[in-house]
Formats: C-alpha cells, structure tokens, sequence
C-alpha cells in the first residue's frame, strides 16, 4: 500500500517539475518533524525526489537548498513545540503515545547537550524527538539554532546526493549497461539495511548488541550457518567468543559503496563535473614550493615501498610463530595489488591530462589510495585489537592518517579523479574488514612487539628512503605540470 501510494506521488511530482523543489522542501521539513517523521517514509520519499532532481536537471545547489531549509524549519517547528509544552510534554497526544522515546531522548540531551542535536540528526529512535525534548528542557534558543543549522548542512548531502547522482545518471548522454541497475539496486538495498540496523534502529554490530544476539540465534538454528558462525567466532579467552560482525559489515558497506561509485561513475554528468571541478581547484594550488613535498607523499604510497612493508611485516611475525598474521597481511597485499590491476583494464576510466608523463594505467580505482589504505588500517587493526575500547579508537585515528595525505597528492599532483580517490578508500577499506574477519579464527593469542618489530620497521624506513632516493628526480619529471 506504502509502495503504491510513494509510486503515485513520485509520478506526479515528475508531471509537474514545479512542485518538485516544494515538494523536497515540504518532506524535509516532515521527515524532521516531532514524531511525524516516524509515519512518514521520509528517507524513501526523499530519494525518489531526489532522482527526480538530477533526471531533470534541477541544480544540485538548488535541490541541497531546499531540503535542508526544510530539515531546519522542521526541527525549528519542534523545538518551539517542545518550547511551549515544557512539563506537560508527556501527557498531550500524540507524544504521550511515545513514552520510552522521550525518556531515551531526555536522557541522551542530558549526556550530550548540544551535541545531540547533531547526533540525532541520524540516529534511530531519538532522531523524531531531540529537537522536541531540547526545546521542552529550555535550551536557549540562539544555541539551537547553531547546532541546527550545523546538522542540516551535514544532513541534506547525506540524503540527497545519492539519489541525485542515480538520477544525474538515468539522464546521461551515456546509456547505462544492463548490469548498471542491478548493481545498484542491490548495493543500494545493503546499505539501507545498514544504516537501518546502525542508525535508525541502533541495534549495533558489537557483541551483545540486539541485531548480535539475535544474528547468533538464526545462525544456530541451521547447521551450516551454526558452523560458519563457530569456525569464524575469536578463539580468544579474553574475547569471550566474538564473531567478526563488525569487520563484515565494514567490508560488506565499503564494497557496496565501491560498487555504486563504480557503476555512476562513467555515466553520471554530474561526478564528471564534480571530478573536473576538483581538478581544477587542486590545479590552482599548484607551484614549486609545495611539488617536492606532495611527491614525497605519493612516493610513499608507491606498490614497491607498500609491497615490501607488507614483506616486512609477514617476515618479523612469521618468525615469531605468528603464521597466521603474517599469512593475512601477505594475503591483503596481494589481493589489492591483483584487484586494483584487474579493475583498472575493466573500469579503463582515462586519467586527467595534468602532468607530463601520466601513469599508462586506468585512473578508476587509485592504486596508491587503495594500498596505502590497506596498509594503514590493516595495521591498525592489529595494534588497536590489544587495546582497550578507548584506546582502539585513538589507534585507528592515528595510524589511518597517513592515508589521507597520501591520497590528496593523488589530487594535488593531477594523476587522478577524486571519485577515483573515494574509490580507492572503498575498496581498501573492504579488503581490510574481509582480512579482519578472515583473521578472527586465527587470532587466540595477543601480538606483542619486540626487538624483530622494530628491526622490520627500521629496514623499511632505509627501504623507503633508498627508494625514493633512486627515483626522485624521475618523479619529478613525470609529475611536472603540463
């Protein structure tokens, strides 16, 4: 009945593509109303409106506009209701309907303060009440405001542009291939379930969580999925017997998202557009002073330095009796570097004209964002998997920053397209979530460091420089600016 009702409505809109930006307006601001945006399929609705912008050709700008000023209103509506209801908020329908969410809401406003304007803007069961539960608590109105409008700017991209780039590309000059809608429906169809079960519902992935639990359940009622469930379930004491839940989701996310960017990529006007506005920009910040530094970067992401770490490393735990470690990292590399091979010939997206001597490679997906991704985080994982919660959290920001200057050189030095680079990331991160959940079996003792660490490490550092010293002043020439 939803179905229908969303199909009319959605074909009436595109009849009448003057109601359109009223119409993104008008389902923001209920889809960000109290309560109200539980009834309504806000985000479907939103979606469909959305594709319906970009298959028209109604400006981004425009169509971003007009749902977060609707998003802001809608939570400005809310917060004057709550305003005005103060105490008596639980005892006025339809909010005395929802009890337990009010008090989850009150709750989260208490622990976070402004910050859960922010938050709710996307998490579950709070999402229709914070604005409503901040104006009842009297937050003062000027800081409302700010945290409103902050939310919104991050709110309307999150949930227009994927259909505005699905759109974009159904009215492409580029037809389509007959893969190009499966793929997307089904990658797409992932991560709703995902950002359901992590977001709206915030059921979570982690041990104990209700999605876990109840996972765990269904997989044990059949002995198949009973035994895939225990052959990947930590063997460690410590762990208490943990599936690799979370690394899964990140791997199956990240490959979802690699496949939409690869299937909008070549026929979406709208990214070509964006990719060349980028390289633009990127080109203006060009000159001497900032060459050599950028090199540097990207030298750092080369496959030889990337592969001989991956070397190092299988080497210093492999001789420690770590087998299984040293296997997965070998494994990882040699994963990324065939993948990355293979989908640049299949993807043969061609690479910017900004240097002299461009890679012969395709650009689709960057290889140096991709390994040093890998790299980064894969490594990461393994440190932050000794840590305490607190401390894999700070293991993770600090040991994937690498990977973020590594692939604006890509962008700085004009090699290759930002969906290229975004690409990368994608992929990477799935190859290292598969390898963390692959490892999960495996891994029944800690990984400590000792002296053959630090000697791996120290051989890499002489390797890398002795590399980057043999080919510096070819890396100057090919990445001189045309």
């Amino acid at each position: 009945m939803t179905g229908d009702w969303l199909e009319t409505f959605t074909a009436w809109v595109g009849s009448h593509p003057d109601w359109l930006i009223m119409a993104l307006f008008a389902t923001a601001l209920v889809e960000s109303l109290a309560i109200a945006g539980l009834i309504v399929p806000g985000v479907a609705i939103l979606f469909a409106l959305a594709a319906l912008a970009g298959k028209t050709g109604i400006g981004l700008g425009e169509a971003l506009l007009w749902a977060g000023l609707g998003a802001i209103v809608g939570d400005l509506l809310s917060f004057a209701i709550g305003r005005r209801l103060k105490d008596r908020l639980h005892a006025i329908w339809p909010f005395s309907r929802y009890p337990a969410m009010i008090a989850n809401g009150e709750s989260f406003f208490r622990a976070h303060g402004g910050k859960s304007i922010l938050i709710g803007r996307f998490v579950g069961p709070i999402r229709p009440v914070m604005p409503l539960v901040a104006g009842a608590l009297q937050m003062p109105w000027q800081r409302f405001v700010g945290f409103n409008l902050l939310s919104a700017t991050a709110w309307a991209p999150a949930y227009v542009l994927p259909g505005f780039f699905v759109g974009s590309a159904m009215s492409g000059s580029v037809q389509p291939p007959p893969h190009f809608y499966p793929i997307l429906a089904a990658a797409g169809a992932v991560l709703v379930l995902i950002y359901a079960l992590l977001l709206r519902l915030r059921l979570g992935v982690g041990e104990g969580s209700p999605f876990y639990q109840w996972l765990e359940q269904r997989m044990a009622g059949y002995d198949a999925t009973h035994r895939f469930w225990r052959l990947y379930t930590n063997e460690r004491p410590s762990r208490r017997g943990e599936f690799p839940l979370p690394s899964l989701m990140l791997a199956i996310a990240a490959l979802s998202l690699f496949l939409i960017l690869g299937q909008l990529t070549p026929v979406s006007d709208l990214l070509q557009q964006l990719d060349q506005r980028v390289l633009n920009w990127f080109s203006l910040l060009r000159q001497p002073l900032l060459d050599p530094p950028m090199i540097l970067l990207t030298m750092l992401g080369d496959p030889p330095v990337l592969i001989a770490g991956a070397i190092l490393a299988s080497l210093s735990l492999g001789f420690r009796g770590y087998y299984a470690a040293a296997a997965h990292i070998a494994v990882a590399a040699a994963v990324t570097t065939i993948l990355v091979w293979l989908l640049k010939a299949g993807f043969a997206v061609p690479r910017p004209e900004a240097v002299l001597h461009p890679p012969l490679s395709g650009a689709f997906p960057s290889g140096h964002t991709t390994g040093i991704t890998v790299a980064a985080t894969l490594l990461a994982s393994f440190i932050a998997a000794e840590g305490t919660n607190r401390q894999r959290w700070q293991t993770y920001v600090l040991l994937s920053a690498p990977l973020v200057p590594v692939a604006l050189s890509r962008l700085y030095l004009g090699v290759h397209w930002f969906t290229d680079v975004l690409g990368g990331l994608c992929l990477g991160l799935a190859i290292t979530g598969l390898a963390r959940a692959s490892y999960s079996r495996f891994d029944r003792v800690p990984i400590r460091a000792d002296a053959s660490t630090w000697l791996a490490l120290l051989a890499w550092l002489l390797f890398a420089l002795l590399y980057i010293r043999s080919e510096w002043v070819g890396a100057l020439a090919r990445y001189a600016p045309l």
